[in-house]
Protein backbone atom coordinates (compact mmCIF):
# COMPACT_ATOMS: atom_id res chain seq x y z
CA UNK A 1 0.00 0.00 0.00
CA UNK A 2 1.17 3.79 -1.14
CA UNK A 3 1.98 5.51 1.43
CA UNK A 4 0.08 9.07 1.69
CA UNK A 5 0.01 12.57 3.67
CA UNK A 6 -2.68 13.89 5.26
CA UNK A 7 -4.11 17.16 4.64
CA UNK A 8 -6.67 20.17 5.27
CA UNK A 9 -7.84 23.01 3.70
CA UNK A 10 -10.58 25.90 5.21
CA UNK A 11 -12.59 26.65 2.09
CA UNK A 12 -15.63 28.64 2.51
CA UNK A 13 -18.43 26.45 4.95
CA UNK A 14 -16.06 23.55 5.34
CA UNK A 15 -12.53 22.00 6.61
CA UNK A 16 -11.33 19.68 3.61
CA UNK A 17 -9.39 16.24 3.97
CA UNK A 18 -7.43 15.74 1.08
CA UNK A 19 -4.50 12.94 0.80
CA UNK A 20 -1.40 13.19 -1.44
CA UNK A 21 0.57 9.88 -2.43
CA UNK A 22 4.18 10.61 -4.16
CA UNK A 23 4.99 8.84 -7.49
CA UNK A 24 6.97 5.24 -7.13
CA UNK A 25 8.22 5.46 -10.53
CA UNK A 26 7.98 9.30 -11.52
CA UNK A 27 7.23 9.73 -15.05
CA UNK A 28 7.02 13.78 -15.32
CA UNK A 29 3.36 13.91 -15.91
CA UNK A 30 1.15 15.68 -13.85
CA UNK A 31 -0.44 15.37 -10.84
CA UNK A 32 -3.51 13.40 -10.54
CA UNK A 33 -6.49 13.98 -9.18
CA UNK A 34 -9.37 10.80 -8.54
CA UNK A 35 -12.41 11.94 -7.14
CA UNK A 36 -16.19 11.10 -6.81
CA UNK A 37 -18.67 12.02 -4.98
CA UNK A 38 -20.04 11.44 -2.35
CA UNK A 39 -16.92 9.01 -2.46
CA UNK A 40 -14.43 10.07 -0.87
CA UNK A 41 -10.89 8.95 -0.81
CA UNK A 42 -10.84 6.09 0.54
CA UNK A 43 -12.86 4.82 -2.59
CA UNK A 44 -9.82 5.25 -4.81
CA UNK A 45 -6.99 3.50 -2.93
CA UNK A 46 -7.12 0.39 -5.30
CA UNK A 47 -6.96 2.61 -8.44
CA UNK A 48 -4.26 4.73 -6.74
CA UNK A 49 -2.01 1.16 -5.85
CA UNK A 50 -1.91 0.82 -10.10
CA UNK A 51 -0.37 3.75 -11.14
CA UNK A 52 2.55 4.06 -9.18
CA UNK A 53 4.33 6.83 -12.17
CA UNK A 54 1.80 9.63 -11.17
CA UNK A 55 1.74 11.84 -7.94
CA UNK A 56 -2.31 11.45 -6.82
CA UNK A 57 -4.60 13.59 -4.87
CA UNK A 58 -7.78 11.83 -3.69
CA UNK A 59 -9.94 13.73 -1.33
CA UNK A 60 -13.38 13.87 0.65
CA UNK A 61 -15.78 16.14 -0.53
CA UNK A 62 -17.60 18.93 2.18
CA UNK A 63 -20.08 16.45 4.67
CA UNK A 64 -18.06 13.62 3.45
CA UNK A 65 -15.48 11.25 5.67
CA UNK A 66 -13.24 13.77 7.38
CA UNK A 67 -14.15 17.04 5.44
CA UNK A 68 -16.94 18.46 7.89
CA UNK A 69 -19.38 21.37 7.09
CA UNK A 70 -18.35 24.19 8.91
CA UNK A 71 -21.62 26.43 7.41
CA UNK A 72 -25.28 26.21 7.11
CA UNK A 73 -25.83 22.03 7.43
CA UNK A 74 -28.11 20.72 3.93
CA UNK A 75 -27.54 20.34 0.65
CA UNK A 76 -24.45 21.03 -0.88
CA UNK A 77 -24.08 22.04 -4.79
CA UNK A 78 -21.67 21.37 -7.70
CA UNK A 79 -21.27 24.53 -7.80
CA UNK A 80 -19.39 24.10 -4.00
CA UNK A 81 -17.86 21.14 -5.03
CA UNK A 82 -16.21 22.48 -8.17
CA UNK A 83 -14.85 25.53 -6.07
CA UNK A 84 -13.77 23.35 -3.20
CA UNK A 85 -11.52 21.42 -5.99
CA UNK A 86 -10.50 24.65 -7.24
CA UNK A 87 -9.13 25.58 -4.12
CA UNK A 88 -7.49 22.08 -3.41
CA UNK A 89 -5.36 22.64 -6.87
CA UNK A 90 -4.65 25.61 -6.15
CA UNK A 91 -3.00 23.88 -2.63
CA UNK A 92 -1.23 21.69 -4.26
CA UNK A 93 0.41 23.98 -7.32
CA UNK A 94 -2.26 25.63 -9.50
CA UNK A 95 -1.83 22.83 -12.10
CA UNK A 96 -2.58 22.09 -14.22
CA UNK A 97 -3.69 18.29 -13.16
CA UNK A 98 -5.19 15.67 -14.79
CA UNK A 99 -8.40 14.65 -13.27
CA UNK A 100 -10.43 11.66 -12.86
CA UNK A 101 -13.68 12.26 -11.92
CA UNK A 102 -16.83 9.42 -11.24
CA UNK A 103 -20.22 9.83 -11.05
CA UNK A 104 -21.32 12.60 -8.91
CA UNK A 105 -17.53 13.70 -8.82
CA UNK A 106 -18.02 14.07 -12.51
CA UNK A 107 -20.53 16.03 -12.70
CA UNK A 108 -18.48 18.42 -9.91
CA UNK A 109 -15.32 18.52 -12.62
CA UNK A 110 -17.21 18.98 -15.31
CA UNK A 111 -18.67 22.23 -13.46
CA UNK A 112 -14.61 23.02 -12.02
CA UNK A 113 -13.48 22.56 -16.20
CA UNK A 114 -16.32 25.34 -17.12
CA UNK A 115 -15.09 27.64 -14.39
CA UNK A 116 -11.52 27.04 -14.67
CA UNK A 117 -10.44 25.49 -17.66
CA UNK A 118 -6.54 26.44 -16.64
CA UNK A 119 -6.60 24.40 -14.02
CA UNK A 120 -7.13 20.48 -16.03
CA UNK A 121 -5.03 19.54 -18.57
CA UNK A 122 -7.02 16.45 -19.17
CA UNK A 123 -10.32 15.63 -17.64
CA UNK A 124 -12.03 12.02 -17.86
CA UNK A 125 -15.55 12.07 -16.55
CA UNK A 126 -16.82 8.58 -15.52
CA UNK A 127 -20.60 8.27 -16.06
CA UNK A 128 -21.72 11.61 -14.38
CA UNK A 129 -25.42 11.40 -13.84
CA UNK A 130 -26.32 14.25 -15.91
CA UNK A 131 -30.26 13.60 -15.32
CA UNK A 132 -30.97 17.16 -17.30
CA UNK A 133 -29.77 15.63 -20.42
CA UNK A 134 -31.70 12.54 -20.68
CA UNK A 135 -34.45 11.92 -22.99
CA UNK A 136 -36.54 10.85 -20.41
CA UNK A 137 -35.62 13.36 -17.88
CA UNK A 138 -38.59 14.87 -16.78
CA UNK A 139 -39.36 10.86 -15.33
CA UNK A 140 -36.50 10.61 -14.41
CA UNK A 141 -36.00 14.06 -12.18
CA UNK A 142 -39.43 12.87 -10.57
CA UNK A 143 -38.01 9.59 -9.55
CA UNK A 144 -35.20 11.10 -7.96
CA UNK A 145 -37.36 13.80 -5.89
CA UNK A 146 -39.53 10.61 -5.16
CA UNK A 147 -36.40 9.34 -3.71
CA UNK A 148 -36.04 12.58 -1.40
CA UNK A 149 -39.29 12.63 -0.27
CA UNK A 150 -38.74 9.13 0.72
CA UNK A 151 -35.74 10.17 2.84
CA UNK A 152 -37.64 12.61 4.12
CA UNK A 153 -40.60 10.96 5.43
CA UNK A 154 -39.17 7.29 6.25
CA UNK A 155 -35.36 7.74 6.21
CA UNK A 156 -31.98 6.11 4.73
CA UNK A 157 -33.22 2.28 4.29
CA UNK A 158 -36.36 2.82 2.00
CA UNK A 159 -34.58 5.98 0.22
CA UNK A 160 -31.44 3.98 -0.50
CA UNK A 161 -33.71 1.07 -1.63
CA UNK A 162 -35.54 2.94 -4.24
CA UNK A 163 -31.89 4.70 -5.35
CA UNK A 164 -30.55 1.07 -5.86
CA UNK A 165 -33.37 0.09 -8.33
CA UNK A 166 -33.55 3.48 -10.09
CA UNK A 167 -29.42 3.36 -10.64
CA UNK A 168 -29.72 0.07 -11.99
CA UNK A 169 -32.27 0.02 -14.31
CA UNK A 170 -31.37 -0.26 -17.94
CA UNK A 171 -33.33 1.73 -20.09
CA UNK A 172 -35.84 4.86 -19.79
CA UNK A 173 -37.27 5.27 -16.10
CA UNK A 174 -41.01 4.58 -16.18
CA UNK A 175 -43.18 8.12 -15.46
CA UNK A 176 -44.99 6.43 -13.20
CA UNK A 177 -41.78 5.09 -11.01
CA UNK A 178 -42.58 7.47 -8.37
CA UNK A 179 -45.84 5.93 -7.44
CA UNK A 180 -44.87 2.56 -7.50
CA UNK A 181 -44.48 0.65 -3.96
CA UNK A 182 -41.09 1.03 -2.52
CA UNK A 183 -38.97 -1.96 -2.89
CA UNK A 184 -38.15 -3.66 0.82
CA UNK A 185 -34.96 -2.30 2.12
CA UNK A 186 -34.18 -5.57 3.66
CA UNK A 187 -33.63 -7.18 -0.06
CA UNK A 188 -30.73 -4.97 -0.33
CA UNK A 189 -29.65 -5.45 3.69
CA UNK A 190 -30.73 -2.51 4.30
CA UNK A 191 -32.41 -0.96 7.47
CA UNK A 192 -35.86 -0.75 7.22
CA UNK A 193 -36.28 1.45 10.93
CA UNK A 194 -35.51 5.27 10.57
CA UNK A 195 -32.99 6.40 12.69
CA UNK A 196 -33.87 10.01 12.75
CA UNK A 197 -31.26 11.69 10.67
CA UNK A 198 -31.52 13.17 7.44
CA UNK A 199 -27.41 14.30 6.73
CA UNK A 200 -26.77 11.19 4.32
CA UNK A 201 -24.54 12.63 1.89
CA UNK A 202 -26.12 10.50 -0.96
CA UNK A 203 -29.49 10.99 -0.30
CA UNK A 204 -29.76 13.55 2.03
CA UNK A 205 -26.89 16.56 0.85
CA UNK A 206 -25.98 15.65 -3.09
CA UNK A 207 -28.65 13.72 -4.65
CA UNK A 208 -31.30 16.53 -6.13
CA UNK A 209 -28.07 19.38 -6.47
CA UNK A 210 -25.95 16.73 -8.17
CA UNK A 211 -28.79 14.95 -10.81
CA UNK A 212 -30.73 18.26 -11.05
CA UNK A 213 -27.15 20.19 -12.05
CA UNK A 214 -27.42 22.44 -15.76
CA UNK A 215 -24.26 22.21 -17.53
CA UNK A 216 -22.79 24.69 -19.06
CA UNK A 217 -21.94 23.00 -22.35
CA UNK A 218 -20.76 26.21 -23.91
CA UNK A 219 -18.34 26.81 -21.39
CA UNK A 220 -17.28 23.21 -21.81
CA UNK A 221 -17.31 23.01 -25.54
CA UNK A 222 -15.01 26.31 -25.46
CA UNK A 223 -12.66 24.41 -22.52
CA UNK A 224 -9.15 24.38 -23.14
CA UNK A 225 -8.90 21.37 -21.05
CA UNK A 226 -9.08 18.03 -22.86
CA UNK A 227 -12.66 16.22 -21.96
CA UNK A 228 -12.82 13.09 -22.31
CA UNK A 229 -16.25 11.29 -21.03
CA UNK A 230 -16.06 7.44 -19.92
CA UNK A 231 -19.02 4.94 -19.72
CA UNK A 232 -18.66 0.66 -18.11
CA UNK A 233 -19.02 -1.56 -20.40
CA UNK A 234 -21.41 -3.28 -17.96
CA UNK A 235 -23.52 -0.12 -17.57
CA UNK A 236 -24.95 0.17 -20.81
CA UNK A 237 -28.78 1.68 -20.85
CA UNK A 238 -27.95 2.89 -16.64
CA UNK A 239 -28.96 5.97 -15.56
CA UNK A 240 -25.25 7.23 -15.36
CA UNK A 241 -24.06 5.75 -18.46
CA UNK A 242 -26.90 7.24 -20.82
CA UNK A 243 -25.93 10.33 -18.90
CA UNK A 244 -22.58 10.36 -20.04
CA UNK A 245 -23.39 9.48 -23.58
CA UNK A 246 -25.51 12.66 -23.33
CA UNK A 247 -22.98 14.61 -22.08
CA UNK A 248 -20.66 13.53 -24.52
CA UNK A 249 -23.16 14.41 -27.50
CA UNK A 250 -23.22 17.86 -26.51
CA UNK A 251 -19.87 18.76 -25.89
CA UNK A 252 -19.06 16.76 -29.08
CA UNK A 253 -16.57 14.33 -28.28
CA UNK A 254 -17.12 10.47 -28.46
CA UNK A 255 -17.29 8.50 -25.31
CA UNK A 256 -15.25 6.13 -24.54
CA UNK A 257 -16.09 2.64 -23.22
CA UNK A 258 -14.03 1.69 -19.50
CA UNK A 259 -14.31 -1.75 -18.64
CA UNK A 260 -16.96 -3.02 -16.23
CA UNK A 261 -19.56 -0.91 -14.08
CA UNK A 262 -20.27 2.11 -12.25
CA UNK A 263 -17.52 1.35 -9.47
CA UNK A 264 -14.86 -0.40 -12.12
CA UNK A 265 -12.05 1.18 -10.49
CA UNK A 266 -13.08 -0.68 -7.11
CA UNK A 267 -11.08 -3.56 -5.83
CA UNK A 268 -12.77 -6.61 -3.46
CA UNK A 269 -12.22 -4.27 -0.10
CA UNK A 270 -14.85 -1.81 -1.28
CA UNK A 271 -18.19 -2.14 -1.71
CA UNK A 272 -19.22 -4.16 -5.22
CA UNK A 273 -15.49 -4.85 -6.84
CA UNK A 274 -15.05 -3.77 -10.57
CA UNK A 275 -11.53 -4.35 -12.84
CA UNK A 276 -9.26 -1.54 -11.29
CA UNK A 277 -6.20 -3.48 -13.08
CA UNK A 278 -8.07 -3.67 -16.77
CA UNK A 279 -9.58 0.09 -15.13
CA UNK A 280 -5.97 1.51 -14.40
CA UNK A 281 -4.49 0.18 -18.22
CA UNK A 282 -7.39 2.03 -19.98
CA UNK A 283 -7.30 4.97 -17.76
CA UNK A 284 -3.35 5.74 -18.60
CA UNK A 285 -3.71 4.92 -21.84
CA UNK A 286 -6.66 7.73 -22.39
CA UNK A 287 -4.51 10.08 -20.40
CA UNK A 288 -1.80 9.60 -22.60
CA UNK A 289 -3.60 10.90 -25.55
Amino acid sequence: MRDFKTHTLDVPGAVLHYEVRDAVEPSGEPVLLLVGSPMGAEGFAALAERLPERTIVTYDPRGVGESRKTGEPGTSTPEQHADDLHRIIDAIGGGPVDLFASSGGAVNALELVARHPGQVRTLVAHEPPAVQVLPDREAALAAIKGISRTYERQGFGPAMAQFITIVGLKGEIPADFADQPAPDPAMFGLPAEDDGSRDDALVGQNLISCTHHEHDFAALRAASTRIVIAVGAESEGEMAYRGGIGVAERIGVEPVTFPSNHGGFLDDTFGMPGDPDGFAVKLREVLAG
